[in-house]
């Protein structure tokens, strides 16, 4: 192949779930080493497919949202099912049942915005239609509602937000409205129908309702009923045909595609599935517009879900910082071990591994008494950073400023401090207050078990500064 000065160009837009304009992303680094571990979501094994999938179901009428997860859990041969909201048994519509290890989304879904298309029946005719659009219009917003008497939850008033309302169609003859609604996860479509007919000042209650939407997935997106999801079991077991099981089961990145992404390297995926850090050093691209505390989603480069996160950088620092913790972890996804584990081979983790063999350090890698005095200046161990330590020997000048004199607490100066005569300003015992008496009490605890801790080490502060957008935070780390 002649060698060519243009770049071949790919259109990453059609590329499946969460790669899709893959090339899109920020570039970090594009320097790692790609692993046989995984598979793409499309292409797993049709066991793993069907334990990390979930199923745009809908829902039939009559039976209860428990009653249909059962039967596909029963269907399906898995262990464990949820779904993504109850509907009343005469509710039809868009039930997400997650299977698996898709379940660990289950929490997300129920809390996300949900569309319903319903029809109101009016106790008594009124003017116009105008009027009935007009009153489904105004109820938007905040609004408060207490759960029907048939709820099977504790009729407490709580508040809901309808976000749009518009009315469809509507019936004079038979006093019937069409209305479709987008509100709040937890909104009673039944009480608004009550409320549109008090509102009206005719009376009102709900006839009928569908759900068309539950968080991002709609009527349109792959929706099937009971009798698809048992065709497609039947045709796996008798004909060995899994192509209707992959069509009727999707996997779970498709709930996750609304998220903003964070690319993986391959060694860092275990160690985030055992609950490590998402560190600087392990991301490849991240996408534009992270916001901080914004859940994202944390990806392999084969496109699988690793885990749900909240963002503690936004994107304008991840790409001005060499080091820290871009996200902290919300909710791990994938199942441990699917990748190889990967920690513990790097150059300092290797020497710390022969420190401790040796002695220098003790079993759980912190300095003893024989560890060496450049060790402690040059290693930084980020587990024992819990925030800012400030010296007690400093000066009020140079407080809180990197560089600041060492403290040296040895047993002599502790022993000197305990024997300190009182002031003359100190009151008699008599006249403390309880406050006072619990202060001094705990104080006198702390000083005997500082006394009782042994030799006293001296500790070198190594100063941190951490560039946090415009802000500087300063962090001391004690070895």
């Amino acid at each position: 192949i002649k060698p060519e000065s243009r770049v071949a160009q790919l259109d990453t837009s059609q590329w499946p779930l969460l790669l899709k304009n893959f090339d899109k992303l920020n570039v970090r680094t594009a320097h790692y080493t790609p692993l046989p571990s995984g598979a793409n979501p499309l292409k797993r094994e049709i066991s793993d497919y069907v334990r990390s999938g979930f199923i745009n179901l809908d829902k039939p009428s009559n039976p209860s949202s428990h009653e249909v997860v059962a039967w596909i859990r029963r269907i399906l041969r898995v262990e464990k099912t949820g779904h993504s909201g109850t509907l009343d048994p005469k509710v039809t519509g868009c039930l997400i049942v997650c299977i698996e290890r898709a379940t660990r989304l289950v929490k997300s879904q129920q809390s996300a915005g949900k569309e319903y298309v319903g029809i109101v029946r009016l106790h008594n005719a009124i003017e116009s239609e105008a009027q009935l659009a007009r009153a489904i219009e105004t109820l938007t917003g905040a609004l408060f509602q207490r759960p029907p008497l048939i709820a099977a939850v504790k009729r407490q008033l709580r508040v809901r937000t309808i976000y749009e309302s518009k009315l469809v169609e509507y019936d004079p003859e038979r006093r019937l409205g069409i209305f479709w609604v987008s509100c709040e996860a937890g909104t009673y479509i039944r009480t608004l129908c009550v409320h549109l007919g008090l509102l009206l000042g005719v009376g009102g209650q709900m006839q009928e309702l569908r759900r068309v939407r539950s968080g991002i997935l709609g009527e349109t997106d792959n929706m099937v009923t009971m009798h698809d999801v048992l065709d497609a079991q039947w045709q796996y077991d008798n004909n060995k045909d899994d192509s209707y099981l992959r069509r009727v089961i999707l996997p779970l990145e498709k709930l996750l595609t609304s998220h903003k992404r964070l690319v993986m390297k391959d060694s860092a995926v275990n160690a985030i599935c055992y609950g490590a850090k998402i560190m600087l050093p392990g991301v490849l691209r991240y996408e534009d517009g992270i916001e901080l505390n914004q859940e994202i989603v944390v990806i392999t480069t084969k496109g699988e879900a690793i885990c749900l996160a909240i963002a503690l950088m936004t994107t304008a620092v991840i790409s001005t910082c060499d080091h820290g913790v871009v996200a902290k972890i919300k909710r791990v996804i994938m199942e441990r071990d699917t990748y190889p584990r990967k920690w513990g081979l790097g150059p300092k983790a290797s020497q710390k591994k022969m420190m401790i063999q040796k002695g220098l350090l003790d079993k759980h890698g912190k300095p003893n008494e024989s560890t060496p005095e450049s060790w402690k200046m040059e290693y930084v161990d980020y587990r024992w950073v819990l925030g800012v330590w400030l010296p007690q020997g400093c000066s009020e000048g140079t407080k809180g400023w990197p560089g600041c004199c060492c403290l040296k607490r040895d047993s002599e100066s502790e022993n000197e401090e305990a024997v300190t005569p009182p002031s003359p300003a100190t009151p008699p015992p008599e006249e403390l207050s309880k406050k006072e008496k619990k202060k001094r009490k705990k104080e006198k605890k702390a000083q005997e078990a500082a006394e009782s801790g042994g030799e006293q080490i001296e500790r070198v502060c190594n100063w941190v500064l951490l560039w946090c957008g415009s802000n500087v935070v300063e962090i001391a780390v004690c070895p």
